[in-house]
């Protein structure tokens, strides 16, 4: 009876060397790597997390000017910013642009594409930290006889100011003259808009600022966009922590 041979393909002298692995250049593995790291921080900046610097003192002193703070836009996957809430957005040199103006330095505008893309270093946008007082369809005003701001003739509790512009009741309020300038007249806020102050009163170019005081006009506040809203600060980088 004949019998079937089976044979085992790995064995044997005959079978073909294996091919070493050929390594790619030190400097190319190290581009490489260094492409590979850009991406996935730009992959994070853009979808999960940004960090940013406080360049400014007008969040004092729930925000110190030498912070970094971690920012999101996924608390805002369902639904938008509230009152209360620490957002940061973009603009250019003033709020009413998008994106700065193009730069005749060379170098400077690729860096700013640079940072467009990978979320690092600057970009063609600055970006502002300020907190959500009123949202879509609020009317603020200021002041009440205690000097709080009003939301829908509701007052506020804000014990996050810090340094806030005088306003001394009987004597330097909204019914004096002069009148205090902590004093703005009622503002409603459009549709897909929101106003914002910051924590430090007295040193805070935000959306009221042009308001405050005698003589302001019709028109005066500035809105924050809700597609320039960038995300929420949601924790400080540096130093660690919870913010305020």
């Amino acid at each position: 009876m004949a019998q079937e041979r089976v044979e085992d393909s790995d064995a044997g002298t005959s079978a073909a060397p294996r091919r070493a692995r050929r390594q790619l250049p030190f400097p190319v593995q190290l581009l490489v790597n260094v492409l590979a790291a850009l991406l996935v921080v730009s992959l994070i900046q853009a979808f999960v997390v940004r960090v940013h610097n406080v360049a400014s003192g007008s969040m004092q002193n729930t925000l110190s000017v030498t912070d970094r703070v971690l920012s999101s836009d996924l608390p805002y996957l369902t639904h938008g910013p509230e009152r209360g809430d620490i957002v940061i957005f973009g603009h250019g040199a003033t709020w009413d642009d998008a994106r700065l103006p193009p730069s005749s330095d060379p170098v400077r505008a690729v860096a700013r594409a640079f940072g467009d893309l990978t979320g690092i270093g600057i970009s063609n946008t600055e970006y502002t930290v300020k907190r959500v007082i009123g949202v879509p369809g609020d009317t603020v005003s200021c002041c009440d006889s205690e000097g709080r701001v009003l939301v829908d003739e509701q007052p506020l509790e804000e014990p996050y100011i810090f340094a806030d512009v005088t306003f001394v009741t009987g004597s330097f309020d909204c019914a004096s003259s002069p009148r205090s300038g902590r004093c703005f007249d009622p503002i409603v806020v459009p549709d897909r808009s929101y106003l914002v102050m910051g924590d430090h009163r007295s040193n805070s170019a935000d959306s009221v600022a042009p308001c405050r005081g005698e003589g302001a006009r019709p028109g005066c506040a500035r809105f924050v966009p809700a597609e320039r809203i960038t995300g929420k600060v949601v924790a400080k980088a540096w130093p660690p922590g919870p913010v305020g």
